[in-house]
């Protein structure tokens, strides 16, 4: 177990510093870099000439020289060098987002022009952004300064950027011509301060649109796909009204990405913008339960249904029922309520109870973004120790022959809640190859630990590998193992057909479910998936929406 020194506690110190020539000595190492990669860099060297006049640096490239920047040799001369997160030890303090305050004007500039014009740039197709982001152009103009017309360019396909320039794993990186030879643009993080610079210069405002249908439209969810769906469809001049079941809109972006990804503030800011634009919110409204969808069904032209891949991926093993063991999301739904209720100066003990980590040994089963919350969650409760189980073996450092460009890179990657753990507990809490076999229980149904086997892949699947047992000390365990499915209280009420994997059925690109006027779009549709996928899904799903609500104005006009 990895337990808490209160020496390292006190006076741990973030990770040293990797220089350029370590972070990619090689171009395979540079090649398999994560694109998230949490390592901290320097910016490149800058010198200005004696003339005062002259507002170009020259920057050192890596064949020594210095020279004003340019774009013509592109990731040639510039090694990439990522914004790096706030230091461990300082962040896992307090609740604020893990980014730092990013690089300086120049360095922006420096890495805007490691993009080159590729023949075909494989970042926006479809084996990197699933929204198509124009990115070789906004990569351009951040070039040429013209940080306005890269906004415009990057609203022309992303209805948030703000949000997958945050949380988003930048399957576009995976997919960086660069990184067939070296490593990747720095496309997320060039996302990230385009819109916040949008933000920050007042050019990101409402747009009202000038003419309303007379039509309108449900959307029910307000997670990402809701969101995108609700904007495009408004935007047309539909009456649009969001129903959200929880307290405040956002869905899994208020509720289930932690502070520390995204804060909160941010959502609200978008939200308040669809508002002031026209759209209606309706919160504590969960359809097929408190509200009828027949009403609201009948109550609008059209219905879309983006309400997520909800139901958990359960364990079911010997003790299962104990009490300390917790789905991924209603630990972190339950944390960032409180965090809310707090910060709007509610006291924490009018809200009830909430589910903490702090001084206890916890356990997260599962992987991926959702485990790695788990843990950053578990950290910032001040737990005891933690561990982490992934059923997979542990990935390659390098892409596998079965994972070529531009494939997402399947790859050994450190994580911010990886990090925050070796920082403060000095070894990744990553287990690999471990299937838990049973949760231990006290005499008073309290979970204690957990018996688990060590597993590998074999012909027929996962297999556990003979002796191989072992305990495991814990009050505290969170199942963050994915999901497989959404709720069914509105496909039941409305009879809606359901693919094999219990989703709502609707053809990707149609999103037309098997009841005239209701589409379906998101992670109810395709299964849970990516934020910057449920924006794609959102979007496709509204203009089909559009498309139909036109029709039916023609077929009543005659």
């Amino acid at each position: 177990m990895l337990r808490r020194s209160a020496a390292l506690a006190r006076s741990a110190r973030p990770p040293a510093r990797l220089s350029q020539q370590q972070a990619s000595s090689t171009p395979a190492a540079a090649a398999a870099a994560r694109p998230f990669s949490t390592q901290t860099s320097k910016n490149h060297e800058t010198w200005r000439g004696d003339n005062d006049d002259d507002a170009l640096p020259k920057v050192k490239r890596r064949d020594g020289s210095v020279e004003v920047i340019g774009n013509v040799r592109g990731f040639v001369d510039y090694e990439r060098n990522p914004e790096p997160y706030r230091a461990p030890m300082e962040r896992v303090t307090d609740w604020e987002e893990i980014n730092s305050e990013g690089h300086d004007p120049v360095e922006r500039i420096v890495q805007a022009a490691r993009c080159m014009d590729c023949g075909t740039p494989f970042c926006q197709t479809h084996t990197g952004c699933p929204v198509n982001n124009l990115i070789p152009e906004f990569n351009a103009l951040v070039y040429q300064d013209q940080w306005r017309n890269a906004l415009d360019r990057l609203h022309q396909t992303n209805n948030f950027p703000e949000f997958t320039g945050r949380v988003c794993p930048a399957p576009c990186e995976g997919a960086c011509v660069a990184g067939l030879i070296d490593s990747p643009v720095t496309i997320k993080n060039m996302e990230y301060a385009i819109v916040e610079r949008g933000f920050a210069e007042g050019w990101i405002q409402a747009r009202i649109p000038e003419t309303r249908t007379g039509l309108s439209v449900a959307v029910i969810g307000s997670g990402p796909a809701g969101l995108a769906c609700a904007d495009v469809l408004n935007q047309q001049g539909h009456k649009v009204t969001v129903y959200e079941r929880e307290d405040r809109p956002g869905g899994l972006l208020m509720y289930g990405i932690p502070n520390m990804k995204l804060d909160k503030g941010k959502v609200e800011r978008r939200v308040n913008l669809l508002e002031e634009e026209g759209i209606e919110f309706v919160c504590n409204a969960e359809i097929g339960v408190n509200v009828n969808v027949e009403t609201i069904r009948n109550a609008n032209d059209a219905l879309v249904l983006c309400t997520g891949a909800t139901i958990p991926r359960d364990l079911p093993v010997p003790g299962r029922d104990a009490k300390g063991i917790h789905f991924a999301m209603e630990f972190l739904t339950k944390n960032q309520k409180r965090l809310m209720m707090t910060r709007d100066g509610t006291l924490e003990s009018e809200w009830g109870e909430h589910i903490t980590a702090e001084g206890k040994d916890v356990i997260v089963i599962g992987g991926g973004d959702t485990g790695t919350d788990c843990i950053g969650t578990s950290m910032r409760h001040r737990c005891k120790s933690i561990v982490n189980f992934e059923l997979m073996g542990r990935p390659p450092d390098a892409r596998a022959d079965s994972n070529p460009w531009p494939e997402w890179p399947k790859v050994y990657g450190v994580d911010y809640g990886h990090g925050e753990v070796q920082a403060v507990f000095g070894q990744d809490p990553r287990e690999y190859g471990v299937i838990t076999t049973e949760f231990l229980v006290d005499d008073d149904n309290n979970v204690k630990g957990l018996r688990t086997s060590d597993a590998k892949l074999g012909p027929s699947g996962v297999e556990i590998v003979p002796d191989s047992e072992r305990e495991w000390p814990c009050d505290l365990v969170l199942l963050a193992m994915g999901f497989v499915s959404p709720e069914h209280d509105i496909s039941s009420q409305l009879s809606l057909a359901l693919d094999p994997r219990e989703n709502i059925r609707a053809t990707y690109g149609e999103y037309a479910t098997s009841m005239d006027g209701v589409f379906a779009a998101g992670d109810c549709r395709r299964g849970q998936s990516l934020v910057v996928w449920a924006i794609n899904e959102g979007r496709g799903a509204a203009l089909k929406c559009d498309a139909y609500l036109q029709n039916l104005q023609k077929a009543t006009a005659k």
